[in-house]
Formats: structure tokens, sequence, C-alpha cells
């Protein structure tokens, strides 16, 4: 049979322009009739169907060409096989992603990437994506799912609701932190002060008048009960707000007190900010995540690469603070006590929910996190760090 290039394109499915090119190219030959017209034959359409056959393989127009006309060059496929296989991936990626944004799949391991590429980016995309401040930083560190938040945290919040203490600590690395001051403060900023441990600690041991901040307000009505129940409400108050954006002029206190909080906005951050509502030899006590070791395993390092990216060594947080205008006068690493006073309690309650809970993503993370420390602990701890404004 014989096709007018017309009929061949429309047979092939490519354009006539094309195959005025591939002719050109040499990969089919027409003949011109009497009137001018070209003609194609049989084979010239058999030809086009191979060549895309091989083009839909992903090779270019010159590999199909040479497939065509001599041995097939077997190197050259492995490698463009070893290419697509990586564009697979690649595209694989891509629907996995736009999968999770539109709701259809977890977020969870694009939202670690990106806060561990682009932190400060990522938190402000959050915040675009509808989230207010307080959740955007309950999702960075807590959820890390836009799409499983609300539940994470519901599930969240029946573990700590019943739970003192929200973090590691006991009372007796709190004290020794206190009686590290040059000397007793009369006016106290307690940021991230949850429940009030530490807040009601401050006030047995000095005479200051203190403010307990804190963003969740479930936390600051139970601190409230206690301050009653103990004779503190007068010169304690409780402030929910942000500790990014704190509601107080500059120079405002003798003592900023952040046992575990620090983090949360970052450290550095932290030490800027908070520094100017310091009164001139004012001091700042926080306790943070750091390394205890030069070399810690790689099980480790990929945990806290998850979990907290910007954790330092204790050597790396002296050099912040002292950038930033802190003398470092005292630091010590928290006790094992104050671990076990933290976790033990976690683990109780996660136990207890398991069965209510028994696809809970945020119990599965707690009881990793557990399991974690019981192997790990050593390799890491919490520094108190005890500073003064030059």
């Amino acid at each position: 049979m014989s096709y007018l290039i017309s009929e061949l394109a429309e047979l092939v499915g490519l354009s006539r322009t094309t195959l005025l090119y591939y002719e050109k190219q040499k990969l089919i030959a027409s003949k011109r009739q009497a009137n001018g017209y070209r003609i194609y034959s049989d084979k010239d359409l058999q030809i086009l169907r191979l060549l895309k056959q091989l083009q839909a393989g992903g090779l270019t127009l010159k590999e199909c060409q040479s497939c065509l006309e001599a041995k097939i060059d077997q190197v050259m496929l492995k490698n463009r096989l070893q290419q697509l296989d990586a564009q697979i991936v690649q595209k694989q990626k891509a629907r996995e992603l736009l999968e999770a944004l539109t709701g259809l799949g977890s977020m969870r391991q694009w939202h670690i990437l990106a806060n561990q590429l682009a932190p400060d980016a990522h938190f402000d995309w959050l915040k675009q994506q509808g989230f207010d401040e307080k959740h955007a930083f309950y999702l960075k560190w807590l959820s890390k799912d836009m799409n499983e938040h609300d539940q994470y945290m519901a599930d969240f919040m029946q573990v700590y609701h019943s739970l003192d203490r929200w973090g590691p600590g006991t009372k007796e690395d709190s004290l020794r932190a206190l009686t590290l001051l040059p000397s007793m403060p009369k006016k106290v900023l307690d940021i991230g002060c949850g429940k009030g441990l530490s807040t009601t600690l401050l006030a047995e041991h000095t005479e200051a008048n203190i403010i307990a901040l804190d963003n969740e307000p479930t936390a600051l009505k139970q601190l409230e009960n206690r301050l009653i129940e103990q004779g503190f409400k007068d010169r304690v108050s409780t402030q929910c707000a942000s500790m990014t954006e704190l509601p107080y002029s500059p120079e405002s206190f003798d003592l900023i007190w952040a046992e575990g909080s620090a983090y949360i906005m970052g450290v550095e951050n932290a030490l800027k900010q908070w520094k100017t509502l310091l009164q001139p030899q004012g001091c700042l006590v926080l306790s943070d995540l750091v390394w205890l070791t030069e070399s810690p395993s790689q099980a480790s390092v990929d945990f806290w690469q998850q979990e907290y990216p910007d954790m330092q060594t204790v050597a790396k947080r002296i050099e912040q603070m002292r950038l930033s205008g802190f003398e470092v006068l005292a630091h010590f690493t928290l006790s094992d006590q104050a671990w076990l006073d933290y976790y033990l309690p976690v683990n109780q309650r996660v136990n207890e929910l398991k069965k209510t809970l028994p696809n809970s993503t945020a119990l599965q993370d707690l009881a990793r996190e557990v399991a974690f420390y019981k192997t790990h602990l050593g390799e890491f701890g919490y520094e108190m760090f005890v500073l003064k404004v030059c």
C-alpha cells in the first residue's frame, strides 16, 4: 500500500512537519508522483510504528535511529534504563507529594524534610495554609502532618492532660540552677511554663513577682488552680501568649526562666529576642536538648535529625550564647532522674490508651520516643544553662 503524507500522519499520530523532519533524517523515504505529491510505502509506516515503540522506552531520536540501522548498543540501553529508573523515582516522589497535598496521603516525610532544609520558610508556609502560630509550632514539632494534625493533637493531649511534667526535669535540678544565680530575682518571666512546676518552685523559693507564660490555655488553667491552692496568686500571674511575640517592654525582668522551651522558636532566636526583655546584668536560665558526645551513633543522628534538627553540642550552644551577649555563669546536665520522672508517666499513660487508640500515630511516636530514650540516653541529654547579660 501507499500513503499520502496526510494519510500517513493520521495513521501514526504524528504531524506533517514531524514526518518531513524524519524524512530529512533519512528514517523514511518518499517517492514523488507526477503531480509532486509525496507517496510513502507500507515499510515507512512500519518503521514509524517501530520508531514510536522505541521512543516510548525513553530513547532519543538519534538513539532510535541507531537501534533501527545497526545492532542494539546494550551499554547505551542500560544507561538509558538507569536514567529512566531515576526519573521514575522522582516522578513517584512528585506523585506522593501531590497526593499528600490533596489530602489523600501522609505529608509527614515532606514536613520533616522541609523543616530540616528551610525551617523558617516552612513555618511561614504553615501559617499561610491557615494554621495559627500555636498550631504551626505543634505541627512542626509534633504531628508533622497537616492532613492528620487535628487527630494527632487530640490524641497527644489525651496523653498529657493528666501529666504534670511535659518534659524532662526534677525539682532538684531546677533548685540547683536557682542557687547558681548571682542574686535572688525580683521580677521573673517563666516562658513555656506548662502546668507550672517551675513556676511554683520559683514562687516558693523567692519573693519575686512572677509571670507564667504559655500558649496552652488548659495548662494555664491547671496552674491557676495550683497557685490558689498554694497561696501564690498574689505574686504570680498567668499569660496566654506566644513566646515569639512577648507583650512586654524592654528591660522588664531581671530573670527569664525557660525550661525545655527555647527549642520551639530556635535557641539562637530565643537568645536574641529574650535578651531585650532583661535588665542590665539580668539572667536567663534555660535548658536544651544537646549532644553529650562528639560521635553519636548513626541511629541517634537519624532519630534527632527528624525530631530536633538544630540539636547541638554543649560547646556549640555556649558559643552561640556568648555571641548573643551572654556570660555563661554555669551549666550542668540534667540527672537521669529527670528523664525517669518524665518518661515513666508518659509510658504508663500511652499503655493505658493503646486499647482505645490502637492506630494512633501520636501514641506510636511517643512509644518510639520512650524506647529510644531507654537505649540511647547518654549520647544526648538536657543541659541547664545559667546565663547573665554581659
